[in-house]
C-alpha cells in the first residue's frame, strides 16, 4: 500500500509573502481607523464650529429682531392706513356721484327708498316686453348692489333688511317676466309662422333670452323645435303635441335660485371666496323667500309690516283649480286693455317654482318629504352653477282673440297664465291602468360667456326642498365640438349647468414677477387651464389662451374684487375659501405664517420675483419654501437666477440647496444669516437700488397684490 500524501508545506518565499500581506492589511486597517477617527474629529469640530456660528447668527438675529419687526409693522400699518383712507374717500365719492346721477334708481342702503321703488313698480300696469326688460335691467342692477351690501354687511339687523329687499326684488322680476309672457301668448294667433302654423318667437337683451312657442296647429307629428338664434331647443311627447299648450324657455344670465338654495341651507355667504385675512360671519337666521299667509309661513318681525302688504296682493298662477272666466268677452277698437286687477297680482318665485314641483312625479315629492330616502342634492360648495338659470315651463295657451267686424274679442281669465300639469295627475279610474308620460327633452348650446373645463353637469330645481338635484335627468348627451348638451327630464323644471368648483386646483406651479414700478404679473398653471393676471396699481386684467367664454373679460381692466367675481361667474376659479380643504389636497401650512408671507411678498413685488418650489411640500407644515430673485424689468426671469428661501414663524433664511438638488436639506446658505422677517432676509442679497425700489410702491398696488395672494393661497394649494 503506497504511503499517504501529506499536505504541502509553504516555502520560505510563500511564508514571507503571506507575512508581508498580513502586515500590509494591518497597516491599512490601522490607517483607516486613524482616518475614521480624524474624520469623526473633524466632523465634531465642524459641527461645533457650525453650532457656534449658528448660535452667533441666532444671537445676532435676536439682537436685531425687535428693530426688524417694528420696521415691518410700520410699513404694514402705513399701507393699511393709506388704503383704508382711500377706500373711505372712494365710498363717499361714490355715494355723492350716485346722488348727483338722478337716474331714478333708489339708494340700496335706504330701505324706505327700496320699498317705495318696489311698490311703484309692482303697481305699474305696463306689460310691453321692451319696457319691462328695461325696467328689469334697472332692478337687476339694484339687486346686485343689495347683494354687495349683504356681502359686506356686519350688522345682522341691517343685513336682514338688505336680504328682504333683495328677495322681494327677485320675486317681482320673476312676476314681471310672467306677465310679459302672458301678454305675448294672448296674441299668439296674430303672429303665426306660415311654415309651421304655430307661433314661435325669441326675445333677447343683455340679461335674458326668452323663447316662446304656442301650439296652435296641434300636429300629432310635431316632435320639437330648435330656436337657432338662441341655441335652445325642446322635444315634446305626442300627448303634449296635440294639447292646447305653450312652451317657454327663459334663460337668465343671473342665478337667483342658487341664492335661495344657500339661504335654505343657512349658508348665505357671498359666493366669493374669503381671503386668508378673514371674512364675514354667517347670519344666524335668514327668512324664507316670499312665504305667504296662504302657505302658512311665519315671517320675522322686522319684515312683518311690509310682508303683510305683499301677502294681500299675492295670487299664485296656480292658486285654484280650473280656469274661470272673469268676463266672457272684451270689445275694443284700438290697443288691448289690461284685465282688471292684473297689475296687482304678485306671485312669489317660490310659488311659481312650487307649481312646477306640484307637476313633478310623486316619487320626486316623496323623496323630499321622506327623510329616510336619500336625496341627491347638489353641494353648492363642491359644484358651481354657471351660465345662469334655464326656466323650462309649459303653460295652458291663453284664449286667443278673434276679429269680428274690426273689433277684437278676447276671453279674459281671472288668474292669468296657468301651468299645464305634466305629468298628468292620475284619477282613481286610471290608477289601475298603464298611463305613461314620456319624458320631455331639451337641448342647450353652452353660453358663450362661461368656460366649462370639464363636461357640464346638469341639475334641476327642487322647489319643495329649495335645492338643486342631479337625479331625474336622463339621456344626457354632450357634443364638445359643438358645445351643445341635450338631456331629458320627467317634467318641466328649471335647470342649470354646473361644474366642479375646484376643478382647476391644486396648482401645478405659479409665479409672481414685477413688470415695472407698481406693476406685476401673476401666473398660475392650474390643473386644467393656465392663466395670468396683470396687476397695475389697483387694477387687474385677465390673460389666457382660452378663446371661448372669456372674450368679455380678457384685456379689460377692473378692480381685484370685480375680476374675482367675473372669473368665478365665467367658470375660471383659482380662488379658495374656508371650505376648500374639504375638496382639494393641500400642503397643510400654518395659516398665520402663510399670511405673513403674503404681506411681505406684496411689499417687495416691485423689486423681486417669487415662484413655486417643489420643496415647499417637503419642508413641513411649520415652514414655507419658495424661489425668489431680485428682478425689475418686464422680461422673464433668467434661468439660474433663483434662490430658495425658507420661512418660519420666528425667522427666515436662504438655503444651500437649489430646485435641482436631489434631496431636501434645511442647511443655511454659506455666508447667509437669519432674519426675523422675510423682507430683511431678501435685502441681504439685493442691490441698493432694489432695496430702495419697494419704498416707492403704491399702497393700492401692495394691497391689490396681497389680496390676490390671500384669495388664491398659492403656497398652500400647489
Amino acid at each position: 500500500m503506497p504511503p499517504k500524501k501529506g499536505k504541502g508545506k509553504l516555502t520560505k518565499a510563500q511564508k514571507a509573502t503571506q507575512q508581508q500581506e498580513d502586515e500590509e492589511r494591518r497597516l491599512q486597517e490601522e490607517g483607516e481607523a486613524k482616518l475614521q477617527v480624524e474624520k469623526e474629529e473633524q466632523e465634531r469640530l465642524e459641527g461645533e464650529r457650525k453650532k457656534k456660528v449658528l448660535e452667533k447668527l441666532e444671537l445676532k438675529d435676536q439682537e436685531r429682531r425687535e428693530g426688524e419687526l417694528n420696521e415691518l409693522h410700520h410699513l404694514l400699518e402705513e399701507n393699511h392706513t393709506a388704503v383704508t383712507t382711500w377706500k373711505t374717500d372712494a365710498e363717499e365719492k361714490a355715494k355723492w356721484d350716485r346722488y348727483l346721477h338722478c337716474d331714478g334708481s333708489p339708494d340700496p342702503a335706504v330701505q324706505k327708498d327700496v320699498n317705495t321703488y318696489i311698490s311703484l313698480w309692482r303697481e305699474d300696469p305696463g306689460v310691453n316686453i321692451t319696457l319691462v326688460l328695461k325696467q328689469c335691467t334697472l332692478a337687476l342692477k339694484l339687486a346686485e348692489e343689495l347683494e354687495g351690501l349683504i356681502r359686506d354687511n356686519t350688522d345682522p339687523k341691517e343685513g336682514l333688511k338688505y336680504q328682504e329687499g333683495f328677495i322681494l326684488l327677485q320675486e317681482l322680476i320673476h312676476h314681471k317676466h310672467l306677465l310679459t309672457t302672458d301678454e305675448i301668448l294672448q296674441t299668439a294667433g296674430a303672429n303665426i309662422d306660415t311654415e309651421t302654423g304655430n307661433m314661435q318667437t325669441v326675445v333677447k337683451d343683455d340679461n335674458i333670452t326668452l323663447c316662446l312657442w304656442a301650439n296652435l296647429k296641434k300636429n300629432s307629428r310635431f316632435k320639437g323645435l330648435h330656436f337657432e338664434e338662441a341655441g335652445l331647443g325642446f322635444e315634446l311627447p305626442k300627448q303634449l303635441a296635440v294639447s292646447d299648450i305653450a312652451v317657454r324657455i327663459l334663460h337668465t344670465r343671473y342665478d337667483h335660485l342658487s341664492t335661495l338654495a344657500r339661504m335654505a341651507d343657512l349658508r348665505i355667504n357671498t359666493p366669493l371666496p374669503r381671503s386668508l385675512a378673514g371674512g364675514e360671519e354667517v347670519p344666524a337666521e335668514i327668512p324664507e323667500q316670499g312665504e305667504t299667509k296662504r302657505e302658512g309661513g311665519a315671517v320675522e318681525d322686522i319684515e312683518a309690516q311690509q310682508q303683510q302688504t305683499v301677502d294681500e296682493e299675492v295670487q299664485s298662477i296656480q292658486g285654484h283649480e280650473g280656469r274661470k272666466s272673469a268676463a266672457s268677452v272684451q270689445s275694443r277698437k284700438s290697443s288691448p286693455q289690461l284685465p282688471e286687477g292684473r297689475g296687482s297680482r304678485i306671485e312669489t318665485q317660490m310659488e311659481a317654482l312650487g307649481a312646477e314641483g306640484e307637476s313633478t312625479s310623486p316619487l320626486g315629492q316623496r323623496t323630499v318629504m321622506d327623510s329616510s330616502e336619500c336625496v341627491q342634492a347638489v353641494d353648492l360648495l363642491q359644484y358651481t352653477p354657471l351660465g345662469g338659470v334655464f326656466y323650462y315651463n309649459v303653460f295652458h295657451l291663453p284664449p286667443q282673440a278673434h276679429q269680428v267686424n274690426g273689433w277684437e274679442i278676447r276671453q279674459l281669465l281671472d288668474k292669468g297664465l296657468q301651468v299645464f300639469p305634466y305629468p298628468e295627475e292620475k284619477s282613481h279610474s286610471e290608477e289601475t291602468e298603464a298611463v305613461t308620460c314620456p319624458p320631455v327633452g331639451v337641448s342647450v348650446t353652452l353660453p358663450d360667456f362661461v368656460v366649462f373645463l370639464e363636461t357640464p353637469q346638469v341639475a334641476r330645481w327642487d322647489s319643495a326642498g329649495k335645492q338643486w338635484r342631479m337625479d331625474g335627468i336622463t339621456e344626457v348627451s354632450y357634443e364638445e365640438a359643438e358645445a351643445k348638451i341635450s338631456f331629458q327630464m320627467d317634467s318641466f323644471q328649471a335647470f342649470v349647468l354646473m361644474q366642479e368648483t375646484y376643478a382647476n386646483l391644486p396648482f401645478l406651479s405659479w409665479e409672481l414677477r414685477p413688470l415695472g414700478q407698481d406693476s406685476a404679473l401673476f401666473t398660475v398653471n392650474g390643473a386644467l387651464i393656465d392663466l395670468s393676471i396683470t396687476i397695475q396699481g389697483d387694477q387687474c386684467m385677465l390673460q389666457s389662451d382660452q378663446e371661448r367664454g372669456l372674450s368679455h373679460l380678457k384685456g379689460k381692466w377692473m378692480s381685484g374684487p370685480a375680476l374675482q367675481r367675473a372669473m368665478l361667474n365665467a367658470g375660471i376659479n383659482i380662488f379658495v375659501n374656508e371650505y376648500t380643504d374639504k375638496y382639494v389636497s393641500s400642503c397643510g401650512k400654518d395659516p398665520l405664517t402663510e399670511h405673513a408671507a403674503y404681506e411681505q411678498m406684496a411689499l417687495f413685488t416691485s423689486a423681486c420675483a417669487f415662484s413655486w418650489s417643489k420643496w415647499n411640500a417637503k419642508c413641513g407644515a411649520e415652514h414655507l419654501l419658495m424661489q425668489v430673485c431680485e428682478h425689475w424689468g418686464p422680461d422673464s426671469v433668467p434661468k439660474g437666477s433663483w434662490s430658495l428661501y425658507l420661512l418660519g414663524a420666528q425667522r427666515s433664511q436662504k438655503l444651500e440647496i437649489t430646485e435641482q438638488s436631489e434631496a431636501f436639506s434645511p442647511d443655511l446658505y454659506p455666508g447667509g444669516e437669519f432674519h426675523s422677517t422675510f423682507i430683511h432676509m431678501l435685502q441681504d442679497d439685493m442691490s441698493p437700488e432694489g432695496v430702495a425700489r419697494p419704498r416707492g410702491s403704491s399702497c393700492l398696488f401692495v394691497d391689490t397684490v396681497q389680496s390676490l395672494l390671500c384669495a388664491t393661497r398659492p403656497l398652500m394649494y400647489s
